[in-house]
């Protein structure tokens, strides 16, 4: 498995995994699949240095999954904080492809300007709490009914770990 900064390249693998969760989980709060031009514009947003980074994990020129780290939120105050996310193909879960995403990612992080990480996840989703506390998170609080997705009502659940 080659763990590596993800480019332009990868944008169709990225895209029709990112589609999978939009249109058949909780994981994410998008239920309108992208096309690949769409999400063009959110792959600019990271880059091979800085606070902000896409690691895809790349098997036999297959796309297993990617993990980012994004700005919490875009005032200058937040500049300190990431929100990370991890996204693993179906084929691919119980692999430990989400673990070593994890890894790569907090080794480039490691140095930069940051003092706390994020993960929203929406619950119930045990194998992503299970991950997140393997890697030092904290659970911080749960946001209840905060959005609808497949018809149903869907806390997130917060996570804290510092940098």
């Amino acid at each position: 498995m080659d763990l590596r900064p993800g480019g332009e390249d990868d944008l169709p693998a990225l895209t029709e995994l990112y589609n999978h969760y939009v249109t058949s989980s909780l994981a994410t709060f998008d239920d309108v699949p992208f096309t690949i031009d769409q999400r063009r514009e959110w792959l600019h947003h990271y880059d091979t240095t800085g606070p902000h980074r896409l690691v895809v994990a790349v098997e036999d020129d297959r796309l297993l999954g990617y993990a980012t780290s994004s700005p919490f939120r875009p005032k200058p105050g937040y500049r300190t904080t990431v929100e990370i996310s991890v996204y693993v193909d179906a084929a691919a879960t119980g692999r430990g492809v989400g673990q070593r995403l994890y890894t790569r990612l907090f080794e480039e992080l490691d140095g930069q300007p940051l003092h706390r990480a994020l993960a929203g996840i929406a619950v119930p989703n045990p194998e992503s709490v299970r991950l997140h506390e393997r890697f030092g998170f904290s659970h911080i609080g749960t946001y209840t009914e905060v959005g609808t997705k497949l018809g149903e009502w869907v806390d997130v659940a917060w996570y804290e770990r510092p940098l």
